[in-house]
């Protein structure tokens, strides 16, 4: 095989991050659309991640009802390969950057791009992947690897990953996403 006929990889490599968008069991409650698929896909791209040693941020929202900090339905999906050397990042809004430590997280490991995945395709997984592209982050999507627990969700995936699209990010399937 030529050297240019291998497998798609991320850009800037070196300098890239994956976040993974609230994975948390309270949405788990609710029906999320193709959840062990998207658990699967999730996975797959967190272990390319740390073999490739790509940092890996897991975002973990903090509000009321099933996401109520400390409580059951807050803490992170039990079947996530969370590594002791992974990040974890609080937060109270939709978008990662709001109030939260992640953007100086990410200039200090001198990262330009991130690969955004997780939940919930409408709502927090548009809030961050607009907050990266809006500072300036080279941004990939895995357009496979976001959901939502919407009666919608198939629809809200496709619109929303031609959205941020147009909007500058990049989409890219898990078997795509390589980081070694």
């Amino acid at each position: 095989m030529k050297e240019s006929e291998s497998k798609p990889q991320t850009p800037d490599q070196t300098n890239v991050a994956l976040l993974v968008i609230d994975v948390q069991r309270g949405l788990f409650e609710r029906h999320i659309h193709k959840a062990e698929e998207l658990l699967l896909n999730i996975n797959t791209i967190v272990d390319h991640a740390h073999r490739g040693g790509v940092p890996v941020f897991f975002i973990q929202h903090s509000g009321t009802g099933a996401l109520l900090k400390g409580s059951p339905g807050w803490q992170l999906h039990p079947q996530l390969h969370l590594l002791v050397t992974d990040s974890v990042v609080h937060k109270q809004h939709g978008s990662a950057f709001e109030d939260t430590v992640l953007e100086e997280a990410l200039k200090s490991a001198k990262v330009t791009g991130v690969v955004i995945t997780g939940l919930v395709t409408h709502g927090c997984v548009r809030a961050t992947c607009i907050g990266a592209l809006e500072l300036g982050y080279r941004v990939v999507l895995v357009k496979d690897g976001h959901s939502s627990f919407s009666k919608q969700a198939a629809k809200l995936i496709d619109q929303w990953n031609q959205e941020l699209s147009a909007m500058g990010a990049e989409l890219k399937a898990t078997l795509e996403i390589e980081f070694d």
